[in-house]
């Protein structure tokens, strides 16, 4: 990681200004549309630019409004590949991953050599538990198109999730080598990656100069803020990640968020804004309960080890084990189980979700609680 550490280490000489490189894409649709009202593919380009501002601000306002622009593309030109293509990555945004993945297996049969539909096969056959697809779409996004970002960012995570924690930032190193400078945002992303990457593998003074480069290469951008917040978590400087979760809930508001600054506050001593902000979020999540995009994984949390209400937690997370089966699916499920008493079950859920590999530490944590009410000699997480 050495050159992308070198960056890290000099971004600070070098602020970003100016409009982001979504805003430019958003203008420079738009001046195209202008020219040419009547070229569906304008729109199309459009669509993907507010999308990616979504991602720049955390707004779902520029998800409404790229799901409009596209409907303008298929007025002109019904079905047109590239407007399902952003259909199909709308739908992965809104959390819609059985569709997605539906809607991506359609493109790929269409036209099996677009390597973004492969990204597209990747995410949600990950969202979904379905690894094996998953390996085998990110194999043939590399195959296809040897060193693409897109395929080396898919590739980084898959490997993140069997464990690989240095391959994945080998991959993630490459790709950032190979992203232009003016992508501001995507090398922002990167480097909070990076950060998330390196305090899964133990090294917090590396985790703290990623994200610290990544919050300056992209002001108050909120994946940064979270990366930087993890780092103050592990060195015990709660106060400060107070601050930084309650920047990052200010700029996207996400239900996920409010529970994450309440758990930080809880550390922080800040006990009374902590109960307040839990009982915040347990409303806004029971109103999400039935979403695609919801934050489920937190309630059931919320529900085994703080309301202790272990009924409710086994409600929520059987509502989202039908949905997926991926790994934090997985462990949310077990644990719930694990509160009602059922370690057999529990046990049998967690084996699956670490026979992947994962190295996150609560679940590994979850493995070895339930482990000891089994009085196994070796949890799950050690015999891996």
């Amino acid at each position: 990681m050495k050159s992308i550490l070198l960056f890290a280490l000099t971004v600070f000489a070098a602020p970003s200004f100016g409009a982001t490189p979504a805003e430019m894409a958003i203008q420079h649709a738009i001046g195209n549309i202008e020219k040419q009202p009547s070229y569906y593919s304008h729109y199309n380009a459009l669509a993907m630019a507010y999308a990616r501002r979504a991602r720049e601000t955390a707004d779902p306002q520029f998800y409404a409004k790229a799901e409009d622009t596209v409907r303008k593309s298929f007025a002109i030109a019904p079905d047109n590949f590239e407007g399902l293509k952003v259909e199909t990555f709308l739908e992965l945004e809104r959390h819609e991953y059985a569709r997605a993945l539906q809607g991506a297996t359609k493109l790929n049969k269409k036209v099996p050599d677009d390597v973004s539909v492969y990204g597209y096969l990747v995410d949600a056959n990950v969202e979904l538990g379905n690894y094996k697809e998953a390996v085998d779409a990110a194999q043939w996004m590399l195959n296809l198109r040897p060193g693409n970002v897109n395929g080396l960012i898919h590739a980084s995570y898959l490997r993140e999730l069997h464990g690989n924690l240095a391959g994945a930032l080998e991959l993630m190193e490459m790709a950032y080598e190979a992203t232009s400078p003016e992508e501001t945002e995507d090398r922002a992303w990167m480097l909070s990656q990076t950060s998330h990457l390196e305090l899964l593998s133990g090294d917090v003074a590396k985790a703290e100069v990623y994200a610290a480069a990544a919050l300056h290469a992209f002001p108050d951008y909120h994946f940064a803020l979270a990366a930087l917040a993890r780092v103050r978590l592990a060195q015990g400087r709660y106060d400060d990640a107070v601050t930084l979760l309650r920047q990052r809930y200010q700029a996207a508001p996400h239900t996920e968020n409010l529970y994450q600054l309440a758990e930080a506050q809880e550390l922080a001593g800040q006990h009374e804004d902590a109960q307040a902000n839990f009982g915040k979020f347990e409303a806004q999540s029971r109103m999400e309960f039935d979403m695609p995009d919801n934050s489920n994984r937190e309630l059931v949390a919320y529900y085994v080890d703080r309301a202790k209400d272990p009924v409710k937690a086994l409600e929520v997370a059987r509502r989202e084990i039908a949905r997926r089966h991926d790994v934090f699916t997985l462990d949310s499920y077990a644990w719930a189980l694990a509160a009602t008493g059922d370690y057999a079950e529990a046990n049998k859920q967690i084996r699956g979700a670490v026979a992947v590999g994962v190295k996150d530490p609560t679940v590994l944590h979850h493995a070895d609680v339930i482990a000891i009410h089994l009085h196994e000699t070796d949890s799950p997480a050690r015999m891996r």
